[in-house]
């Protein structure tokens, strides 16, 4: 760029961006522009091999701002979905920034405006930018190849919508940081020695290596975790796309594993009603003994590993039963539920619903906690694993016998392995919350995610699951009133 010059009446100016991705460089020019006055009908944004628009000709000197020029107001919310939006693939991008920034000069509280146009644009490349992220961090697999030394090198191939390489270069330099890896991309690559980063030009997708060996244990594994009880198909391809398919050495087996997921779930489902084989004796009759009965079970390979039984907790005569998934790894060294952080956030929005925990019975579907261990730069740690509908199938004679003591009139069930370990089959909690199921023995089932869900969560996703999580909170607790009333004094 040429030396600075003075506002012309009238003038026309173009922007030649160095990146496609480069906000500092746009968030510096843009300033320089609003401090000289310049209107976005009279600015040019032009992409490294663009040929911009009808005014792509205008003068590329821009003008220098005065000395008394006021300073530029932008909201840390139009940041923060800048940094994003500048990253996405529409050649409209740096334009329309620059108009939302020349408009917030007049109007300092327009990005609340979730009617504007522009406004909701600019969030819509936010959520498709961010959406590109993850999957990129989901979806990179690593081949191994042999450098020219003889040494270890890891090659992937991803084609991202949008331009996140260099925004995600960080992420995989933390992750892989003891590796040597090259990620190729058609937007540009990214290749780690080990101390230094470095960018390089597009690939094609035969530059990147075929198979290794590693990914056959890994189809194998894949296949031998597949969980059809969990299955939605939908909501599967929502989370991986087949466009990202061709890349991962496990999508090959994914169409042969859901055409046979109902037969096995149906399996699944016949082998947990006869305990593996082994038939329990008669139901305790007290919770003391339920508690000491669980200590004892080896029923299912969960009650076999490192770990303790965790008894439920809370009155014997509570008019609400909360049923989760399983103990954590907190809730396995303290013996009690829901101690840890889904726990503690539970606490949280059942005080704000005015539901009473001490007033509630709190237990678990599956008594004992199912996990694998692993070894970290921290130690040695426990990797939570969701329980298989054969273990949660074969704890239900638990469940079922805490329900038969406590006799409450209503159960809340949190996430789907609490359903199942109710019902005895896989419900979808977005169809099933927000109304009651009647149970045999008279009493309500009401069914809600589970707070863990919400942990996983950030940002606007977060926001909605927790304000349907105390929506369903707020059912049960107005539900509990109106069962308490008909009781009577």
């Amino acid at each position: 760029m040429t030396a600075l010059q003075h506002v012309k009446p009238g003038a026309y100016y173009a922007v030649n961006l160095p990146r496609p991705d480069d906000f500092a460089f746009w968030r510096d020019r843009a300033r320089q522009l609003i401090q000289c006055d310049v209107p976005p009908d009279r600015v040019a944004w032009v992409e490294p091999g663009g040929a911009g628009d009808l005014f792509a000709g205008g003068d590329t000197r821009l003008p220098a701002p005065p000395a008394d020029a006021r300073p530029v107001r932008a909201s840390k919310r139009f940041l923060g979905v800048a940094k994003n939006a500048v990253l996405h693939s529409d050649p409209e991008r740096f334009a329309l920034l620059y108009r939302l920034l020349w408009r917030l000069q007049g109007n300092p509280r327009i990005m609340e405006d979730k009617t504007d146009a522009d406004v909701r644009r600019v969030e819509e490349w936010d959520k498709n930018v961010r959406r590109d992220s993850h999957k990129m961090h989901a979806f990179v697999r690593f081949r191994q190849v042999e450098d020219e030394d003889g040494g270890e090198h890891y090659v992937a191939w991803f084609e991202p919508d949008h331009h996140i390489v260099r925004a995600n270069a960080g992420f995989f330099r933390r992750r892989f940081a003891n590796m040597r890896w090259s990620i190729l991309t058609p937007k540009g690559t990214l290749h780690w020695d080990g101390e230094t980063m470095r960018e390089g030009p597009p690939a094609r997708r035969e530059d990147a290596p075929g198979d290794d060996p590693v990914e056959d244990l890994w189809r194998k594994y894949y296949a031998s975790i597949f969980n059809p009880a969990r299955l939605k198909v939908g909501a599967m391809l929502s989370e991986m796309p087949k466009k990202y398919w061709k890349n991962l050495p496990e999508a090959s087996l994914i169409p042969e594993l859901i055409a046979g997921a109902q037969t096995r779930e149906a399996q699944m489902v016949d082998a947990g009603k006869s305990g593996f084989g082994m038939e329990f004796e008669d139901k305790p009759e007290t919770l003391e003994a339920i508690d000491k009965a669980i200590h004892a079970c080896r029923q299912c390979p969960i009650g076999n590993l490192d770990n303790h039984a965790v008894m439920g907790e809370g009155p014997s005569d509570a008019a609400l039963m909360i049923v989760g998934e399983q103990p954590g790894d907190q809730e396995d060294m303290a013996g009690r539920p829901f101690v840890g952080p889904a726990g503690q956030l539970l606490d949280v929005h059942l005080e704000k619903a005015g539901i009473r925990r001490s007033a509630a019975y709190v237990t678990n579907a599956v008594k004992h906690f199912k996990y694998v261990p692993k070894v970290t730069g921290r130690g040695k740690r426990r990797i939570h694993q969701s329980p298989s509908a054969k273990e949660i199938d074969t704890c239900r004679w638990w469940q079922e016998a805490e329900r038969a003591i406590v006799q409450p009139k209503l159960v809340l069930a949190m996430g789907a392995s609490a359903a199942r370990g109710i019902l005895g089959k896989t419900v979808s909690i977005n169809k099933a919350r927000g109304a009651p199921i009647a149970l045999e023995d008279g009493s309500e089932l009401w069914i809600t995610a589970h707070p863990s869900y919400l942990l996983r969560l950030d940002g606007e996703a977060r926001e909605e699951q927790a304000r349907l999580f105390d929506a369903d909170l707020a059912a049960v607790k107005a539900r509990l009133g109106e069962l308490q009333t008909a009781k009577g004094p």
